[in-house]
């Protein structure tokens, strides 16, 4: 059965980018949100074997949105995503219990590496 997905990000063209990857990849995009708030809600609505959290995000930011799962379910497995020179904000992510963190521009193997790895 294939893994299913949440995929966070408040850019749909980013979200569109990574539910491309994965779908193509065989994994089930079951849900995607534009903030961490509507991230804790479909986390969990539909309880994604990974979710994909952007860090920066209005609402609520996706490392609080990171907290937040956590607390729902410890085992939750969350793979940050961030833009260049957040460096900072993943350290407090990885702390906070992702398991990996992707940078953008995205690219795909990288993308399915950290996926696979986490969820292997």
């Amino acid at each position: 059965m294939a893994h299913k997905i949440l995929i966070v990000d408040d850019a749909a063209f980013m979200r569109m980018m990574i539910k491309d990857i994965l779908s193509k990849n065989g994994f089930d995009v079951v849900a995607e949100a534009a903030d961490g708030a509507q991230a804790v809600a479909k986390y969990q609505e539909h309880q994604p074997d990974l979710v994909t959290m952007d860090i920066t995000m209005p609402e609520m930011d996706g490392i609080t949105a990171l907290k937040e799962i956590k607390k729902m379910n410890p085992n939750a497995k969350v793979i940050m995503c961030s833009a260049m020179g957040q460096q900072a904000m993943v350290i407090d992510a990885i702390q906070a219990g992702a398991k990996d963190f992707i940078v953008k521009p995205f690219q795909a193997d990288r993308v399915l590496e950290a996926i696979n790895k986490t969820l292997s």
